[in-house]
């Protein structure tokens, strides 16, 4: 992947869609129409998406994705499952056939372009079983570089049975990336406050990321795999900002083991984490810098997304998260 070894800008928060998954999950899809007209759709299951238009666009059209990354100057970019097609609670079977349908596409997608682009695979988590062999397939046959995988599941990231997938990812020494998706899609509805002004995602993803970090922190996670690669999206939501009542918790709380109570148990354990650095504010990222500094901080822009920086040309990322990418991806 010499593309990769040398490039000076690499993105790790970009999302694909995949037409080969379309139909895949049955009657939930997916499926997208209107794509010629002035009001494009996407659909899965009883979530529609309204005005996003998929075809013709980096989302699907890896000519359109290269161009656009040439103009933003981003030199490698690593592709993502769409986070409205998790899946995460659909039928086993079905999500099985799904994640295989998805990770085989998106590795015939980059395959031709393998200097610029790569990719994470997507993970029937209603199954660990089935996920961790999905993982092996994806890793071993497709030569994807990882997981990828919702907040929102049948089971909490600090369960006992996801400990089955965090040790495989530690055996296949590949990361493990997390990231939300709108809840109801295919599961249990979310808070109905998200359900205005698409506060599912401004404000409910933020509250999923933070829910992880917590969950992941409090729960053991790091403690039981200490060689364990996360990395969380958007800067971890509103992390930064909470770390200091977390802390306190951890120190205070009648839940929290004594191997997590004493000072800078919260901090040890933070630093641990990988962060991408699409927080759309400044001042917001220096608050997570200030807090786990920059070792395990990546490059991510939600490329083509609503949130992407507007003149990403004009955003040159530190030449060091190149490098901290290359150690998250186990790019030599």
């Amino acid at each position: 992947m010499a593309g990769a070894g040398e490039a000076r800008v690499i993105d790790v928060h970009a999302h694909v869609v995949l037409a080969e998954s379309f139909g895949a999950a049955g009657d939930l899809g997916p499926e997208m129409g209107g794509q010629d007209g002035p009001t494009p759709w996407f659909r899965v299951g009883d979530y529609r998406l309204d005005g996003v238009r998929y075809q013709g666009s980096p989302f699907m059209d890896p000519a359109v994705r290269l161009a656009r990354m040439d103009a933003a100057g981003i030199d490698f970019q690593v592709l993502s499952p769409n986070p409205l097609t998790y899946l995460h609670f659909i039928e086993p079977g079905a999500a099985i056939r799904f994640c295989r349908t998805h990770n085989d596409a998106l590795a015939a997608l980059i395959a031709p372009h393998a200097d610029r682009l790569a990719g994470f695979a997507a993970l029937p988590m209603q199954d660990i079983g089935a996920a961790v062999e999905e993982l092996h397939r994806a890793v071993g046959d497709l030569g994807l570089l990882g997981g990828y995988i919702g907040t929102d599941m049948p089971q909490p990231l600090d369960a006992p049975a996801m400990d089955r997938l965090y040790e495989a990812s530690v055996a296949l020494d590949v990361p493990l990336f997390i990231h939300p998706g709108p809840a109801g899609i295919d599961g249990p509805k979310g808070d109905a406050n998200l359900r205005g002004y698409d506060l599912d995602v401004v404000i409910g993803f933020a509250a999923q990321e933070t829910l992880a970090v917590a969950r992941l922190i409090f729960g053991g996670v790091l403690d039981r795999h200490p060689a364990l690669d996360l990395c969380l999206s958007h800067g971890g939501g509103s992390t930064a900002f909470l770390a200091g009542r977390m802390a306190q918790a951890m120190r205070k709380r009648p839940w929290s083991p004594p191997e997590l109570r004493h000072d800078g148990a919260f901090e040890e354990r933070i630093a641990r984490l990988w962060f991408d650095n699409h927080l759309n504010k400044d001042a917001s990222l220096r608050l997570l810098i200030d807090m786990v500094g920059d070792d395990r901080l990546v490059f991510g822009t939600n490329f083509a997304g609503w949130d992407a920086p507007e003149d990403l040309g004009a955003h040159r990322p530190e030449p060091k998260l190149a490098d901290n990418a290359r150690r998250l991806l186990r790019i030599r």
